[in-house]
This record gives structure tokens, sequence and C-alpha cells, in this order.
């Protein structure tokens, strides 16, 4: 059975503008999902929606068949089993790490609030800096308290909206990594909102692509990478290079091979260091300008250069 369902969400701004489009989407208890789309894609909406914090204008939200409601609905919005976390972290500042974790749980039994704060602290590494103050922590440690303070309630669905986009590319790949390994095993079924591909890939397995609030794909990153719905969902991956005469089909940098004596001709324009690979600009004979991989560095500006692709690599038409 569908842990949270979303049937057919629609919501509109004032002006009659559509945000959301019919948004359908089912998660499985424990399920972590990660939902990348284009900046005002509706996507901090949804969450919102999926929270009870927003009134959507048509369409239903279901947690294990209960019916979310929307704001206006209820005296006071929003569910303890349904947690949001935002991207800047709304902490309170003159309390400390410990204090903030144990806001939501003022009114709880004092041994169980206790309890919940110390296995929290322990959890996300910050026991000792549970006397501190935010502004005496670094982002990466700030989001830690946002979550711990999020999961003190014990919430069975946790939506993530770009938490990470103020932290650096090492504080990410570090803070994500711990935070996957904590969610499977707290078994809570997470919605991660953001618009960097990596971060998604390295927060699970499942991908939601939003555009223009429509869901345009969902499934493996595998599966969309090799099988887009649309440009929109290809390009996500990587640049694209339209073949010639057929500007409707594609063939990723990834995909073509090098060569020096033989293939399609081309020419050096520019080359970029990369982690990698070498990236290369080129010129075909026809005139296009594309860009191709270079892994063994051989190629360099002015040099005449081959190309070669398996025509099962390539992409569209769209």
């Amino acid at each position: 059975m569908t842990y949270l369902r979303l049937d057919k969400i629609q919501k509109s701004y004032e002006n009659g503008q559509p945000v959301l489009k019919e948004f359908s989407l089912n998660l499985e208890k424990g399920q972590v999902v990660s939902l990348i789309g284009e900046s005002g894609s509706g996507k901090s909406t949804l969450l919102r929606i999926v929270a009870g914090l927003e009134n959507r204008n048509d369409g239903e939200v279901y947690l294990e068949g209960m019916r979310i409601a929307n704001p206006k609905e209820k005296l006071v919005p929003g569910y303890d089993e349904i947690q949001l976390v935002y991207q800047d972290y709304h902490l309170y500042p003159n309390s400390s790490v410990e204090e903030n974790i144990a806001r939501p749980l003022l009114l709880y039994d004092k041994s169980y609030k206790e309890k919940r704060v110390k296995t929290l602290l322990k959890l996300l590494g910050l026991e000792k800096y549970k006397e501190k103050l935010p502004r005496q922590l670094s982002g990466g440690q700030q989001q830690k308290v946002a979550i711990g303070k999020a999961l003190s309630l014990e919430p069975q669905v946790l939506l993530l909206d770009e938490p990470f986009s103020s932290l650096d590319t090492i504080q990410r790949r570090e803070l994500i990594s711990e935070l996957r390994e904590m969610f499977v095993a707290l078994k809570v079924t997470v919605l991660f909102v953001t618009h960097d591909l990596d971060d998604a890939l390295q927060m699970s397995n499942d991908l939601v692509l939003v555009q223009q609030g429509k869901l345009i794909q969902k499934g493996h990153p595998e599966e969309i990478f090799t099988k887009p719905k649309n440009l929109y969902a290809a390009k996500l991956f990587s640049h694209l290079n339209p073949l010639p005469g057929d500007q409707h089909c594609y063939i990723r940098p990834s995909d073509i091979q090098l060569y020096k004596s033989t293939g399609i001709p081309a020419k050096v324009k520019e080359r970029q260091y990369l982690v990698h690979y070498n990236q290369l600009t080129i010129q075909l004979g026809t005139g296009e300008i594309w860009k191709v991989e270079d892994k063994k560095r051989e190629f360099f500006p002015g040099q005449k250069i081959f190309l070669k692709w398996d025509a099962g690599k390539v992409i569209g038409p769209f």
C-alpha cells in the first residue's frame, strides 16, 4: 500500500498563473526520493502543500490513508507526522543546539524529551556541540541541528527544501552521506527537493523530475539518463551535441570516442582541464560546435580530431 500519496495536486497564484499541474506521486514507507527541477518549477510549493502549510486548489494528499487538510481547514496548520526542513535553517539564535532540538518537545514528558534529544545529538554527531549557539557552528552543523529539530517529534515523513544550497561542495558531500545513512537507519520517508543533480544522485536512487509544475519523469537515474522523456530531462545530466542534419537528435559528450585518424573530422578549438578528463570544444566540418571528453588528455587546440559513436547512444528525437 502506498504510504504517502499525492493525487492530482493543482495550485495557482492569485493571478491565475499555475504553479502545479495535476501533480501525482506515490512514496512507499522508508523511501528516500529526490525531486529535482529548475528554480520556479513549483518544488517548494509542493513541499508546503504536502506538509499541510499551503492551500492547494485541487487534488488531495494522503498519509497512510489519512487526508492532509489545507491550512484553511485547520485551526493550527501542519502535522507533527510531517516535518519540513528549510534551506535557511529556522533556528532560534539565542538557544543552544540542545535547546533548539528540544524546542518542539516543550509539552512532552521530561524523561522522554531528554532521552529523545540525547539520541538525536548522538545520531547527528552533535554531542560535543550541544551547548553552542547556532552562530558558533558551521553551515553543515547548523543544518544538522535543523534536521534534528524536525526529527525530534519522530515524524513519519521528512521534507527537505534545498537544505544544502548554502554549503560548500565538501560540506554538502559529507552531510548528504551522513544523512542518507541515518534516514535508512530510522526508516523515515524522505522527499528531498533540490535543483542540483549531483546532490540528488548522492541522496537517493529514485528521482522525480519537475518542469513548470508538472511531473515529467520518475525512476532510477540510469533509466532516466538512457531514456529521457524530453529535452529538459536529457539536459539535466549533461551537455548535448545536436547531430548534424537532425537538430532533434543528440549525442552526449561522454558517448563520443576520439581518434587521431578515422571517423568524422573536426578541429579542436578549446581545451579545459576537468577532474576526470579534458573537456574539448570542437568544430565539425559542417560548422557545429560540440563538447567532447578527452579522457586520455591527448588533444590540444588547433589539432585535427576524428569522432565516432554508437548509434544506440543517440538521444531523441524530441
